[in-house]
């Protein structure tokens, strides 16, 4: 019997997003990473709520109309990006919003899926792109430069044998078109050979490539700003992250947009006062899986939950340093 996506994918943290957001019976939710629909199910079990969900994946969009057939007119499903949430919500009739929930990267459905290409565990297509849309990561590892693709595996993997396995990617594709997961992860495994014990050598080369293809960390930054923008007065925003790169993102925003550590003793004379907290985070923070929820599925172990509540503070326009978060520097020093 083959298994759906709803039952192979475990949404993560998910008593502790669903607690951070609070749902009152009558309000109106927005699921912004719909993927097998774990938070909008939960959301819908509260009386009344009506939810709207998102995802930019056609095939979870296809694979939710069930579920939007059972929820008798309470769930609307709609493909966008999550960075277009507040216009979705306008366009439908739904602001302001009670709450926004976000599990921000690649659901487990995408990752089992070899045709997909976000994993090299499964020999399969060198793609990564959410949507099937714009230029694949094969079409990435073919065309950058080796300094801009060291940039992209420093930046967004992390990764310190960023210049090794830039270069070893660019001889082997003088031999021709890498065109597979494999064929990639086989390259950088003989370029940066791992440990025992470690993560797979490809692990943060992968990560770094489908967040290029994906603008994931861009699509982040202005996802909290659409949240912002939709959410009402008491509404809350509850993010579930997977990685440094994308948890560094919420807290900034959240620190910067609840404007912890600012005191007017802390700045000069004559500088201007910050605008009123637009966000309330509150509570010890971030919120990790249980031991018991990394047992039974070991892909939370990294997963980070950051909540807040929304002020009535106007929205703000998105601060540079967080934007520069999600943009590859124009020069990455110091790697090897």
């Amino acid at each position: 019997m083959t298994t759906s996506g709803a039952e192979r994918h475990v949404p993560v943290l998910l008593e502790e997003a669903v607690a951070a957001l609070a749902p009152c019976a009558g309000g109106v939710y927005l699921d912004a990473t719909f993927g097998a629909g774990g938070y909008t199910r939960a959301l819908l079990a509260r009386e009344g709520t009506r939810v709207l969900a998102l995802d930019r994946d056609p095939s979870a969009i296809r694979a939710g109309y069930a579920l939007v057939e059972a929820a008798g007119g309470r769930l609307t499903l709609v493909e966008a990006r999550f960075s277009e949430l507040a216009e979705v919500a306008e366009r439908m009739e739904l602001t302001p919003l009670d709450g926004v929930v976000a599990d921000i990267g690649v659901s487990s459905m995408q990752f089992d899926e070899a045709a997909r290409g976000f994993s090299f565990r499964n020999d399969g297509p060198l793609d990564m792109r959410m949507e099937g849309r714009g230029p694949s990561a094969a079409d990435i590892i073919a065309d950058a430069e080796e300094e801009a693709l060291a940039d992209i595996l420093y930046h967004y993997g992390e990764e310190r044998a960023s210049r090794r396995i830039a270069r070893a990617i660019v001889k082997a594709r003088e031999a021709g078109r890498i065109e597979t997961t494999r064929a990639l992860a086989q390259i950088i495994e003989r370029a940066a050979p791992g440990k025992p014990g470690d993560i797979h050598p490809a692990t943060k080369s992968f990560q770094a490539l489908r967040i290029a293809v994906n603008d994931e960390l861009g699509q982040l930054v202005a996802a909290l700003g659409a949240a912002e923008r939709a959410l009402k007065a008491g509404g809350r925003l509850a993010v579930v992250t997977f990685h440094s790169l994308e948890d560094r993102i919420v807290k900034q925003f959240l620190a910067e947009r609840s404007g912890r550590g600012e005191t007017r003793s802390r700045r000069l004379p004559g500088e201007p006062i910050p605008p009123p907290p637009t966000f309330v985070s509150e509570g010890r923070q971030p919120v990790t899986p249980s031991d018991r929820e990394i047992a039974a599925n070991p892909r939370a172990r990294s997963a980070k939950l950051r909540y807040a509540t929304r002020t009535e503070a106007p929205a703000r326009a998105m601060d540079e340093a967080l934007a520069r978060l999600a943009r590859l520097p124009e020069r990455v020093k110091g790697r090897r």
